[in-house]
């Protein structure tokens, strides 16, 4: 299972937390210098069960910065799919991408359900 987090973020740090004290195995990767590949973002995607937008990080710089709250009605999924593989702070976080799950975010509850605690 790999968590792409960004070591700043205080939601990333509390995802981390409860997974150490769950006792899960993870790789943790730096969302911003290790963004996951377009690929790896459409994989999550799907077994999120999420459409694309929620994807986002819609409270970011760079989402605002970039002025993707409009672009995003415009752009084609691999626009949107490529931006977001370019830059890992457009990226809602955490993500976790397991064998048959993905997480976008980190609420408790969903992630109990999702890894069987």
């Amino acid at each position: 299972m790999i968590v792409y987090q960004y070591p700043k973020c205080s939601t990333c740090r509390k995802a981390l937390k409860f997974l150490n004290e769950a006792g899960i195995d993870f790789v943790a990767k730096d969302i911003v210098t290790n963004p996951p590949s377009k690929t790896a973002l459409q994989s999550a995607r799907k077994l999120a069960g999420v459409p694309l937008n929620k994807l986002f990080n819609t409270s970011g710089q760079s989402y605002r910065n970039g002025g993707f709250k409009e672009k995003l009605k415009t752009m084609s999924d691999a626009q949107a799919f490529g931006a977001l593989a370019a830059d890992g702070k457009l990226i809602k976080r955490p993500l976790v991408i397991g064998d048959a799950f993905a997480l976008v975010g980190f609420r408790e509850d969903e992630w109990r359900e999702a890894l069987g605690l």
